[in-house]
C-alpha cells in the first residue's frame, strides 16, 4: 500500500480538491540508516548470538517453522510489502524520527513526522466518521487535511468530511487524513540512546559501545552502525550483547539486537583493532523500528453517517528510524 496524496480521491469520494497538505519530509543528512540498506558483503563474520535469540529460534522451530540460521538480519520491511488489508477499513498510523545526536552529550536535532492514513475497500463503507484518540505531547503541531472539517476535529477530536452526503474515498490506495510533528524533545525522550568510547592504548584501539532503551518502546530489528578503519582482518570482539559482522568492503560494523524489551533495556559491546583516531568511528548510524509511537494517535471507535453497523475496522501503527545519527 502506498499513501496517496493529500486530495481526497476522485468519482464518487470527496473528489476534484487540487489542496495539498504539503510535506514535512526533509532530506537524510550523511550516512543513511543501516535499517533501510542491504547489508554488504565482507568478512562475513557473525559472533555472540545471545541466548535469548537461540531460544526464539528454538521455539519457533517448535511451532513447525523453518528457520534459516545464517539469514543475516535484514532491511526493515516497507509498508508496501505488507500484507493486503481484509477488513472493510484501515486505519494506519506511521512515524518516522529523524535524530541527530552529539557525541560528547546533547541534541542537534529532534523531529518527529506522522501521518495518520485511510483506506476504505468499497464506496458504501466510506459514509463514516472516525474517533481519535492522542496523547498531549509538548512540541506536537498538527494539520489535518483541507476537506475535514477542522471545527468537528478541534472540539470533539472526530474526523470527518466537511461534506457528509461525500464518502471518504475507495480503493487499494490509503489517504491521509492527518500530518503531524513534533519537534524540540530532548536527549531523555529518545527511544534509544548509543554511547561510543574509542580509548587508543599503544598500538591497539579498545571500542566499547553501549545502548540504552526507553521503558516506553519495544524496539525490533536493531542495528547499530560504525565506521571502521581500514583493516585487513575483521575486529577482535571481546564481549556482546546481541550479534555483529563487519563488512571490509564499506569499513563498517554492525551490531543488530533483534528485540529490545524489558529483558534487554541496555547492553554494550567491546571491539578491539588497530591504532585508529576515535573520530574513525563517527557518525554512528542507528536503525529499528516499533509498533507503538510517540503521539499515540489510534482511533477507538467508527461511527456510520447512514443507518447499520459500522463496518469492521483494523488498525495498524509503526515507528521507524529514518535517519538516526550519532556524531
Amino acid at each position: 500500500m502506498s499513501i496517496s496524496d493529500s486530495r481526497f480521491g476522485t468519482g464518487s469520494g470527496l473528489g476534484g480538491l487540487s489542496a495539498d497538505m504539503g510535506s514535512f519530509a526533509s532530506k537524510p543528512k550523511g550516512r543513511p540508516s543501516t535499517a533501510a540498506t542491504a547489508p554488504g558483503k565482507g568478512f562475513g563474520m557473525k559472533l555472540g548470538k545471545t541466548q535469548k535469540t537461540n531460544q526464539f529460534l528454538e521455539s519457533l522451530k517448535a511451532e513447525g517453522e523453518v528457520i534459516l540460521e545464517d539469514v543475516q538480519t535484514s532491511a526493515l520491511p516497507s509498508r508496501s510489502s505488507a500484507l493486503p488489508p481484509s477488513d472493510p477499513v484501515t486505519v494506519t498510523t506511521e512515524e518516522k524520527l529523524n535524530f541527530v545526536v552529539k557525541r560528547d552529550g546533547g541534541i542537534s536535532e529532534f523531529d518527529v513526522q506522522g501521518t495518520l492514513a485511510l483506506q476504505v475497500l468499497n464506496d458504501a463503507d466510506g459514509f463514516i466518521h472516525l474517533q481519535i484518540e492522542s496523547q498531549d505531547i509538548p512540541g506536537l503541531s498538527f494539520k489535518t487535511h483541507p476537506n475535514i472539517n477542522k471545527e468537528l476535529f478541534n472540539s470533539q477530536q472526530i474526523l470527518g468530511a466537511k461534506d457528509p452526503n461525500r464518502p471518504f474515498p475507495s480503493g487499494q490506495n490509503e489517504t491521509a487524513l492527518v500530518k503531524w510533528r513534533i519537534q524540540g524533545m530532548d536527549e531523555s525522550s529518545l527511544p534509544l540512546s548509543v554511547n561510543c568510547w574509542p580509548l587508543v592504548s599503544g598500538n591497539e584501539t579498545y571500542v566499547n559501545i553501549e545502548y540504552e532503551a526507553s521503558e516506553m518502546f519495544d524496539l525490533h530489528n536493531v542495528v547499530i552502525s560504525l565506521p571502521l578503519p581500514a583493516l585487513r582482518e575483521a575486529p577482535s570482539v571481546r564481549q556482546i550483547d546481541g550479534e555483529w559482522k563487519s563488512d571490509s568492503r564499506n569499513s563498517e560494523l554492525e551490531w543488530s539486537i533483534i528485540l529490545i524489551d524489558q529483558s534487554n533495556r541496555s547492553g554494550s559491546m567491546e571491539f578491539v583493532v588497530p591504532s585508529a583516531d576515535p573520530s574513525t568511528f563517527f557518525p554512528i548510524s542507528v536503525g529499528f523500528s516499533a509498533s507503538s509511537t510517540f503521539s499515540g494517535w489510534k482511533v477507538t471507535g467508527i461511527h456510520p453517517l447512514k443507518e447499520g453497523n459500522p463496518p469492521k475496522f483494523s488498525q495498524r501503527s509503526r515507528m521507524l528510524t529514518a535517519n538516526y545519527q550519532v556524531v
